[in-house]
């Protein structure tokens, strides 16, 4: 294949920023990876999304947090619209989706202010609606901030036509 993108995998990247935004805007669930001394970790979470950083809270401690505190380099993907495309013959079966997939930093906030913003954009990801949040409760919150590095998006070329229109939407 060498160094050239096969025509494929041209087919399948997004390269609007502005489309792989409208996916993450969509998605319900973020998966996180991280990385200990010895094996991957990977979990599936609620985020918040805004101006290209994203951010989780958690309790304050767990693996997660413990393996943040150790390696802060995370990963990330999230995925809209996965449906099986069956077939008749079993090689031709496929999968459509939209997907983003990114690198950053985490960070965990420390001050009530900065956690509250990322809780209210966090909130933001789920409902309209605004929400207060009690100092108390902040206070035994760990709150994740990734600024991210670089992110790629990609949908299967199985239905190019149907998510275009989709996106176009939003």
């Amino acid at each position: 294949m060498g160094i050239e993108k096969s025509k494929y995998k041209q087919e399948k990247e997004i390269f609007k920023i502005s489309a792989i935004e409208a996916i993450i805007k969509k998605a319900l669930v973020c998966r996180l990876g991280l990385s200990d001394e010895e094996n991957p970790y990977i979990v599936p979470l609620s985020f918040g999304y805004q101006d290209k950083t994203l951010y989780f809270h958690s309790a304050a401690k767990g693996k997660k947090i413990d393996i943040m505190r150790k390696n802060p380099r995370v990963c990330f993907e999230i995925d809209i619209n996965s449906e099986i495309i069956k077939a008749e013959d079993a090689c031709k079966w496929g999968m459509r989706y939209q997907s983003v997939i990114g690198y950053g930093k985490a960070v965990l906030l420390q001050s009530a202010d900065e956690k509250r913003r990322a809780l209210k954009i966090i909130m933001s990801q789920y409902s309209d609606r605004q929400y207060h949040f009690i100092d108390k409760e902040i206070q035994k919150t760990a709150v994740i901030k990734v600024e991210i590095e670089d992110m790629t998006g990609r949908q299967s070329p199985l239905n190019f036509v149907k998510i275009s229109r989709e996106l176009k939407k939003h």
